[in-house]
């Protein structure tokens, strides 16, 4: 028996002010805690988001901004975006996403790395290319954990 896991999605991105604020006129809704990691980046669980929330977002906040939609918590689908209009998509879980007949050519691996890398040098991090890799390619019970395994591989300053 399969159990129901959470289908909304997680929000990463610096805010120096109210993060929730920025978040509903963009288009987020139900939007959950705030966990803080260092450095002004923040982690904001919500229910949904619309087609252009997270272009809306990094307009009118001037910071890149990674957001992963899950589904039933066993995929993730990565968008990210920063200031000047690089983005990049992704997919997490590749293997169960399979099984959902998500056609995985709609997110090929090595524009995804290639992608997350820039987007992470953008925001003034430092990546590691190989755990980039690992966590676009590799699977988990949970794409939570996943996404949890992408900000630290993003080199966000206190992710875990």
């Amino acid at each position: 028996m399969r159990v129901m896991g959470n289908s909304g999605g997680s929000l990463t991105t610096r805010c120096s002010g109210e993060l929730h604020q920025f978040m509903r006129a963009a288009g987020f809704t139900d939007i959950d805690e705030t966990k803080a990691l260092a450095e002004g980046w923040q982690v904001t669980d919500f229910a949904d988001a619309g087609p252009r929330s997270l272009a809306n977002l990094v307009r009118q906040m001037r910071t890149p901004a990674l957001m992963v939609s899950f589904l039933d918590s066993d995929v993730g689908f990565i968008e990210a975006l920063t200031p000047d209009g690089n983005s990049w998509e992704g997919l997490l879980n590749r293997e169960i996403a399979e099984s959902y007949e998500i056609p995985l050519e709609q997110f090929p691996l090595e524009p995804a790395v290639a992608g997350a890398l820039a987007w992470s040098a953008a925001a003034g991090l430092t990546p590691d290319e190989k755990a980039v890799r690992r966590t676009l390619t590799t699977s988990a019970l949970f794409a939570e954990e996943l996404s949890s395994t992408l900000l630290t591989a993003l080199g966000l300053p206190g992710a875990t």
